[in-house]
């Protein structure tokens, strides 16, 4: 799975702490605490016909975990949400659009590790793209990485992040192996989550997914989930073994970049019949549904 430009985000307006520039013109300092160690945390959100799905879920999260990394300064909600109308007007935005909200800890006197040296608050960024969906509504391959996910004791998943190594090292293993994503587990060898996406298990008319041990609080994930709770549709979390998904009937994958998206095949072994799943579709129609209806009205 490798997207690919879309010729309508080329002249791209992007806002960095309410400056709005032209996309070959946006630029964070080299002294920024995400340039000199991903010390910033991070948020994607979907526009549909107007409205950002669960924005305000989106924003408490974005808080939670600015809060967990001690910024001196967060901005209030209702100015990132102003900030991300401002940038959407700008850009003609609408519908089908993905938004990387990034919020750092701000720029340093100079480099180092120490927030200490964090005195001018800090940067807001909010980077819009015409994206629909990334990931084939056809199927996804997996392969399970050799990369564990960190449990609460080393760094907790809680915390949304911009350190994207473990992410980046898995996704590597993926395209090596020619998989659209990596399977990862966590350091008990329970299933997390994937590189970039939650994962849920169908088995016997039951949904289950993993624990949020080691992986973030997904808000589609929440989604579904919910879902599930208001159609009488038997679910569960606990912990899931590679045995556990490989005998699945059904597996797919969640999040705001690619929705809900159905595994056909893991580590070589057809999942299910090698379909699709009905429960896989339903809940797929239902998310649509779901965000047809729901949302914050940005435009």
């Amino acid at each position: 799975m490798l997207q690919t430009f879309d010729d309508r985000n080329r002249g791209l307006i992007v806002n960095i702490n309410g400056r709005l520039v032209h996309r070959d013109e946006a630029r964070v300092s080299p002294f920024d605490s995400v340039v000199q160690g991903g010390d910033a945390v991070w948020e994607g959100l979907r526009l549909y016909n107007g409205r950002i799905f669960r924005l305000l879920e989106h924003l408490e999260r974005l808080r939670g975990s600015a809060l967990s990394l001690a910024f001196a300064e967060i901005p209030p909600a209702e100015k990132i949400v102003e900030e991300i109308r401002r940038t959407l007007a700008a850009n003609r935005m609408t519908d089908g659009v993905h938004i990387r909200l990034t919020l750092t800890r701000g720029e340093k006197i100079t480099s180092g590790m120490d927030p200490r040296l964090n005195r001018s608050g800090p940067t807001l960024i909010i980077l819009p793209e015409h994206k629909p969906p990334v990931y084939s509504k056809a199927g996804l391959t997996l392969i399970t990485s050799s990369v564990r996910r960190f449990p609460p004791d080393c760094l907790d998943p809680k915390i949304h992040h911009n350190n994207l190594v473990q992410s980046i090292l898995a996704k590597l293993e993926a395209n090596h192996a020619g998989a659209d994503d990596a399977l990862m587990l966590d350091t008990r060898g329970f299933v997390a989550e994937t590189n970039a996406t939650h994962v849920f298990v169908v088995s016997r008319g039951r949904v289950l997914t993993p624990f949020t041990v080691a992986c973030p609080e997904g808000i589609t994930r929440g989604a579904v989930l919910d879902l599930c709770r208001s159609h009488d549709i038997p679910h569960a979390e606990q912990d899931l073994s590679l045995t556990e998904v490989y005998r699945a009937d059904e597996v797919f994958t969640t999040g705001t970049m690619g929705e809900l998206a159905g595994v056909l095949q893991i580590d070589g072994r057809t999942i299910g019949d090698g379909q699709i799943g009905p429960m896989t579709r339903q809940l797929t129609g239902l998310f649509q549904e779901l965000t047809a209806r729901e949302g914050v009205q940005v435009v």
